[in-house]
């Protein structure tokens, strides 16, 4: 049987904090009641000392949201980590997520402690938490770039202190898959305790490499990724929500690991984020892009119009795409993808009356992006004229 990840959404913390995005408190109530509704296992609301207006949304979330976990941010200081002890208290299942710089250019240049000071953060930071909630997560930030033998003690005054689940980020984006699998397994050698609380990973995209690490996190024992819908979030954005649960659906038997999220609201929640965010997905993005189904090379049309699989190895329908696999026209499309279209159009050519049609629409391609079904009409009817179309069509030449 497969382990099943978790799947941590922090589209309406971390995402918000790309530049330009301010959800209102409706919006994070609508957002994360998709999230919970699909069955995201966490959903991380924000960061309630940010502002009052913050601690009064990641409230409302937790308010209403039913089945998912509701978390909000502390840095490891008393009045954040009681702050938002009071914005979750109304939740079902209330989490605390405790965070404070661990790599030694972060502590030199930005929160000016000594590592000795920092454990003692750590160690009554997340036993405070506990005093709101049992179930709180730490994350040592910049762990990537951290020294190994000090990130473990981090972790370990972490555990000891409470916390359940070990979240070691890539602050930054500044890792390799290989960087990513070596640092959980140092984890898990140097500090044994940390199996009896579950491993995570954030990831920025800073390279690109986002939901590649997260896969590699995966297979070196992470069990919950958190992620953002369309990868959101600061800078290059975080790991994308629906590229990992698509990658971990598509390769659920390698990995031998499976969510709990139904996939099939992927589309329209992508689009509400795009929405409520003025982030526009940009078209060649990955499973939710609006190029990310849609065929242009003669090559691939003929592959998928004989097996979808040919050339895609998600199926639309899963995410809950509204249109499905597309042939798009333009001058590289072929003869198939062309009479094809021409078909479901109800044209009825001969081969004599196909090939006419098909010479002319190269000409019209060569110079256009793409021929839209007016203009294949347009082509039929100049090649063609007169010819039917199928029973139950009508156009209007």
């Amino acid at each position: 049987m497969s382990e099943r990840i978790r799947i941590f959404d922090t589209t309406l913390r971390d995402g918000e904090q790309a530049a330009g995005v301010c959800f209102s408190a409706r919006d994070k109530v609508e957002i994360a009641e998709q999230l919970d509704a699909m069955g995201v296992d966490v959903i991380e609301a924000g960061f309630p000392v940010n502002s009052p207006a913050e601690a009064a949304a990641v409230e409302q979330v937790a308010l209403e949201v039913q089945r998912a976990s509701v978390c909000a941010l502390a840095r490891a200081v008393p009045r954040d980590v009681a702050v938002a002890g009071d914005a979750i208290r109304h939740a079902a299942r209330p989490r605390i997520h405790v965070f404070v710089n661990a790599s030694d250019m972060q502590l030199a240049h930005q929160l000016n402690k000594s590592r000795e000071q920092v454990i003692g953060m750590v160690a009554a930071m997340v036993e405070n938490a506990r005093d709101f909630t049992d179930d709180v997560e730490f994350s040592p930030m910049d762990a990537t770039r951290s020294d190994p033998a000090f990130l473990a003690e981090i972790v370990r005054a972490a555990l000891a202190a409470g916390a359940s689940t070990i979240n070691l980020p890539d602050t930054v984006g500044f890792a390799m898959p290989e960087q990513i699998s070596a640092m959980f397994a140092d984890i898990r050698a140097k500090v044994p305790e940390v199996e009896d609380a579950v491993l995570s990973f954030h990831g920025q995209d800073d390279l690109g490499m986002a939901t590649a690490n997260s896969i590699a996190a995966i297979g070196a024992g992470a069990r919950q990724i958190e992620v953002a819908v369309n990868g959101i979030g600061e800078r290059a954005g975080n790991t994308a929500f629906e590229e990992v649960v698509s990658a971990i659906a598509v390769h659920a038997e390698h990995l031998g690991v499976s969510t709990n999220v139904d996939s099939s609201g992927i589309w329209t929640l992508s689009q509400r984020v795009a929405e409520r965010s003025g982030i526009a997905v940009p078209p060649n993005k990955a499973v939710v892009g609006g190029n990310a189904f849609r065929h242009a090379s003669g090559i691939h049309q003929d592959g998928v119009l004989k097996h979808r699989e040919t050339y895609e190895v998600l199926d639309p329908v899963s995410i809950g795409h509204p249109v499905g696999t597309e042939i798009v026209l333009g001058k590289l499309s072929g003869r198939n993808g062309f009479a094809d279209r021409i078909q479901t159009l109800g044209f009825e050519l001969n081969e004599a009356e196909l090939a006419c049609a098909f010479r002319r629409f190269q000409q019209v391609a060569s110079e256009h992006p793409f021929v839209d079904d007016q203009g294949l009409r347009a082509i039929v009817a100049a090649t063609a004229p007169g010819r039917p179309v199928a029973p139950g069509f009508s156009i209007d030449l």
